[in-house]
């Protein structure tokens, strides 16, 4: 693994908190005042100038992005990938290009009929592309953050949860079957970025679960302790606080709680399975969190106005992503120094691999590799079925008689497993385990 080369931590509190100022007055500034200062003009989403009574159309979307483009020397955009009806899948890079730099992935809007998400991560590509201080400057030649502000442009053309086959792109991350999916697959590989923030919505269940928004690192068994600890922390002590000062309430995603005692009493969603992005980039050695602003209206105002509630879920995503950037800033050492040792424990890692189970659930009788094989076969037909798929999570593999032989020794070491042995879950080959070591 090259080295990684990092910029130097703020050497006070204050000169942090004045980096973070910056950065959040760049993210929050157009939404909250409808204007921004620049030497030209920036451009205002389809939202903004609606006063939030229509969402951004895909037309201004395109046409943002190549404003943005053409402003900044810091932002450039490509695409990655085309849908099944043809739309791009775009993503955006802002800041530096150097290798070795701290990597943040913004996933945007997954589920077509979750446009919030999508609306604060254009506003946050067009706030830092255009923003002209010193102390975002600063952060940004530090780091690079990589949007994908419209993962899921089929079905948010129609409205709908899914892509144009029906297909919930947050259920493929380990099939890639979808186009969508492919893609980010792609930018995990490539990329290899060091935090994965995976921005959705969801719809209240009063009085047990209400809040503003919800947040969920990684629940999967297999994701390394420490990058659990840090998608635990960057939730806890960054996104959630975040939220708070900007007038959010917030609780974990999937869990109801007691409305008197705050007490849990009720899991619905949230688990461990390997194919939710959450889950699947911390399998593979990234800091994640999955974030979720309500839908439903909170109050009779945004009842009697549908803008006033469509613009409160905005609020509440740019206020997370407040959270995320003064994590980043705060913790990009210990973010780097989590993920590199998660990669790295691949190629000398013995221990077990778990089939099943999640951070708050034991796993299963027959979920246990106690003692997992040194690797798996797979005959030539099954690997020609799969060999796009294996490549995009970066398993490699070597020709072993008519067929090929996957080691567990790599750094995909605990995803393998989850793809390959017939016991799990959304394998997708039944190999021939190995267990000669």
């Amino acid at each position: 693994m090259p080295t990684r080369v990092r910029g130097a931590r703020p050497g006070s509190r204050p000169r942090r908190d004045l980096v973070l100022a910056a950065v959040a007055t760049a993210l929050a500034g157009a939404l909250l005042t409808g204007s921004a200062e620049a030497a030209r003009t920036p451009p205002r989403t389809g939202f903004e100038s609606a006063g939030g009574a229509r969402w951004t159309g895909q037309g201004g979307e395109r046409a943002l992005l190549a404003a943005v483009d053409r402003y900044s020397d810091r932002v450039s955009v490509q695409r990655i990938g085309t849908t099944k009806q043809g739309r791009p899948l775009r993503l955006v890079r802002i800041g530096s290009r150097r290798p070795g730099v701290l990597r943040v992935l913004l996933v945007c809007s997954q589920h077509g009929d979750e446009p919030a998400a999508r609306e604060a991560c254009l506003t946050t590509i067009r706030d830092l592309g255009y923003a002209r201080d010193r102390a975002t400057r600063d952060f940004l030649s530090r780091t690079e953050i990589l949007v994908l502000p419209t993962a899921n442009p089929d079905g948010r053309a129609a409205g709908t949860r899914g892509n144009a086959d029906g297909v919930d792109i947050n259920r493929d991350h380990i099939a890639l079957r979808t186009a969508e999916a492919r893609a980010i697959a792609a930018v995990l590989r490539e990329d290899r970025p060091d935090v994965v923030y995976d921005l959705h919505e969801y719809g209240a269940s009063p009085p047990y679960y209400d809040k503003d928004l919800a947040v969920l690192w990684p629940r999967n068994a297999n994701v390394g302790i420490r990058v659990r600890d840090e998608s635990k922390l960057l939730a806890e002590d960054h996104v959630r606080p975040a939220a708070r000062d900007a007038g959010h309430d917030s609780g974990l995603y999937g869990i109801w709680t007691d409305p008197v005692t705050g007490r849990p009493v009720r899991q619905t969603a949230g688990d461990g399975q390997e194919r939710i992005l959450r889950n699947a980039a911390g399998v593979k050695g990234a800091v994640a969190l999955l974030v979720e602003s309500r839908v439903d209206p909170l109050t009779d105002a945004e009842r009697a106005d549908p803008a006033l509630n469509d613009r409160r879920r905005v609020h509440s995503q740019l206020a997370a992503l407040k959270g995320l950037f003064s994590y980043v800033e705060e913790r990009r050492d210990e973010i780097a120094a989590a993920t590199a040792r998660s990669r790295a424990a691949g190629t000398t890692d013995r221990g077990p691999v778990l089939l099943g189970g999640a951070d708050n659930e034991a796993p299963g009788p027959g979920d246990v590799l106690a003692h997992p094989p040194c690797g798996y076969r797979l005959t030539a037909a099954q690997f020609a079925g799969a060999a796009d798929e294996l490549a995009l999570h970066g398993v490699t593999s070597r020709p072993d008689g008519d067929g090929v032989y996957v080691p567990l020794a790599q750094p995909a070491r605990r995803l393998i497993p989850l793809l390959l042995d017939a016991r799990a879950s959304y394998h997708l080959i039944n190999g021939q385990a190995d267990t000669a070591c």
